[in-house]
């Protein structure tokens, strides 16, 4: 018997990209089917019903589901591509879709507040969800389960699209449009990722308002980015040390007081005693630096005023350095 021919590094790493690349394609194309079923599934028991029946109003209605039914769309058209082989015209074509994705992600904190408020408020609502959500196709999913999916999906798309392009070789005819739907999606998962940091901002700000009370605290929060809070000790010059409810935003740091519970209005809150702009602020570890034991004291120096901050706990103290050298630098618009 003859001896078996020599190995070939080239062609064994282009049957290994192959067989990857083929691997992520049948993975992209069965998950995109099931997609397009649970989507379908909303548009079909919930999207025609609610509109033919008027249960929800069409601005209701658009608040809930935002552009599902034009995600839907753009789905199947991909499927049908998928299902052809055509892996690149298809994923090229859908990423002129990715704007729904996007306009889903914005829309997605009305879509929530909107479905909580009618199902609290309409019987007939409720009890409509209660039956679509019972039905066999569900498969025990609710609708608050089915209504994050497109943003889900979109990560995955990325996820698997860039898989599919690294295992293309640039003589693929599908090499160059795998490359712009990989550049793409990344672009639209980065616009979602800002929306839903600005979203989740939003939410915090809101929270820490309904925490301040008095004619000082209206609009504190009002276009601030929000950092930190916590309570920390500040050391008078004599004195015992006293503590405060601090809140730190990217350009000024809230000093607040807690009022009494048995206030007749303002009971549970904080009131606001100090707002110190973090652009004139110097800030110094006097001790309670990394590996020391026990707590540590914060130096915090303004034009009129210098704060002394005390916190018992090292880890505390190590992040509310962190937060407020960062701070520092947004307000000085640093990199």
């Amino acid at each position: 018997m003859g001896s078996p021919g020599p190995r070939c590094p080239v062609s064994e790493q282009r049957a290994r990209w192959e067989l990857k690349r083929s691997r992520t394609a049948r993975e992209l194309l069965e998950t995109e089917r099931r997609y397009q079923e649970q989507l379908a599934l909303v548009v079909q028991y919930f999207l025609c019903i609610l509109r033919a029946k008027g249960t929800l109003r069409p601005a209701e209605l658009q608040a809930v589901f935002g552009p599902w039914e034009s995600i839907h769309i753009a789905s199947q058209e991909l499927l049908l591509h998928l299902e052809a082989g055509n892996w690149g015209a298809g994923l090229e074509r859908f990423c002129h879709h990715l704007e729904f994705y996007t306009r889903f992600a914005a829309n997605q904190e009305q879509s929530r507040a909107t479905l909580q408020k009618q199902l609290r408020k309409s019987k007939c609502f409720r009890r409509f969800v209660q039956l679509q959500e019972g039905r066999p196709e569900f498969g025990g999913l609710r609708l608050v389960d089915l209504l994050p999916l497109p943003l889900q999906r979109l990560q995955q798309y990325e996820n698997l699209v860039v898989a599919l392009a690294e295992n293309t070789g640039p003589d693929n005819p599908d090499y160059p449009q795998l490359t712009k739907a990989t550049q793409k999606l990344s672009e639209a998962i980065q616009q979602v990722g800002a929306i839903g940091r600005e979203q989740e901002n939003g939410r915090q700000l809101h929270r820490i308002q309904t925490l301040l009370s008095g004619r000082q605290a209206k609009g504190l929060t009002k276009g601030r980015w929000f950092l930190r809070q916590g309570w920390l000790l500040v050391v008078p010059p004599k004195g015992e040390p006293k503590p405060r409810m601090f809140f730190l935003f990217s350009d000024v740091l809230l000093m607040a007081k807690p009022r009494s519970v048995l206030h007749v209005l303002y009971g549970g809150t904080f009131a606001c005693q100090a707002l110190y702009p973090m652009a004139q602020c110097r800030l110094q570890r006097i001790f309670g630096h990394s590996g020391e034991a026990g707590g540590g004291l914060l130096s915090l120096s303004f034009p009129q005023e210098k704060l002394l901050l005390m916190s018992t706990n090292q880890e505390s103290l190590s992040r509310w350095y962190h937060s407020l050298t960062l701070a520092i630098r947004y307000a000085l618009h640093l990199p």
